[in-house]
């Protein structure tokens, strides 16, 4: 009976011996699993199918016009750089402005315009005395009383008619250049003076009437905006060469 107690305690201590090495057996399996394999059952299929994309670089280098439009800087290339500054001129037609054609009603200073201001002054009618400097064969040569005038027709040149009256009036008709003004003493109260010179034709009047060569010359000193005083020296080349002396003052206008 003893024994049979014995052999039911040992049957079953077996028995937990082997369930115990079974147990065992089992655990050192489920340590064997590799982590990866654990880990990647873990992820999800969207998560293992995505791969790093490398984006396609463009390495070509830059040539001697190539320029990058974000800095807007060019990229220098040894050979193909100005280094003068005459390429940061613009050409002359690029700079210059358009030139602007001239209006039909637009009249230049060298058209005709009769009675207009010359550069010497204004035109001007008035009176003089003439003091006769030589001969007398007209009343240019002797003392007498005179009618003056002044009438440009261009910037430059002028016409100044004059009348000598006397015993054989003498009517002078020279055709005048006339210049710029000057200053006498820059550093004098300032007044100018425009001289003049010319040429024209004198005509003695009376019973021995005569044409003859003119040569005229002075000077036009203007007063104001309204009067010029003026000074001349004529000479008619008659059967003798008769010289006078005009001083007068004449009333200014502009045109007719």
């Amino acid at each position: 009976m003893k024994n049979i107690f014995v052999r039911k305690g040992i049957y079953c201590l077996s028995s937990l011996a082997a369930v115990a090495v079974a147990g065992t057996g089992l655990s050192a399996h489920a340590q064997t699993v590799p982590p990866v394999e654990a880990n990647s059952d873990a992820m999800s299929p969207a998560t293992s199918s995505v791969e790093p994309k490398v984006e396609a670089q463009n390495f070509s280098f830059p040539s001697a016009t190539t320029f990058n439009a974000d800095s807007r800087t060019v990229t220098p290339v040894p050979g193909t750089v100005a280094t003068t500054s005459a390429t940061l001129v613009l050409p002359e037609a690029a700079t210059s402005a358009p030139a602007v054609a001239p209006t039909p009603n637009t009249v230049a200073q060298s058209d005709i315009n009769v009675g207009r201001r010359t550069r010497g002054g204004s035109s001007y009618i008035g009176v003089a005395g003439n003091i006769g400097i030589g001969g007398g064969d007209s009343s240019l040569g002797d003392g007498n009383f005179a009618a003056i005038s002044k009438i440009g027709f261009t910037n430059t040149f002028s016409i100044r008619p004059s009348a000598v009256f006397g015993d054989n009036t003498t009517i002078l008709i020279p055709v005048t250049y006339d210049f710029n003004f000057r200053q006498v003493d820059p550093f004098d109260e300032p007044l100018a003076i425009a001289p003049y010179v010319g040429v024209g034709a004198a005509i003695k009047t009376g019973d021995d009437s005569q044409a003859a060569f003119l040569v005229s010359g002075g000077l036009d000193v203007p007063l104001n905006s309204q009067f010029t005083a003026t000074a001349a020296i004529n000479a008619g080349f008659f059967d003798k060469t008769d010289v006078g002396l005009l001083l007068g003052v004449g009333y200014n206008f502009s045109g007719f």
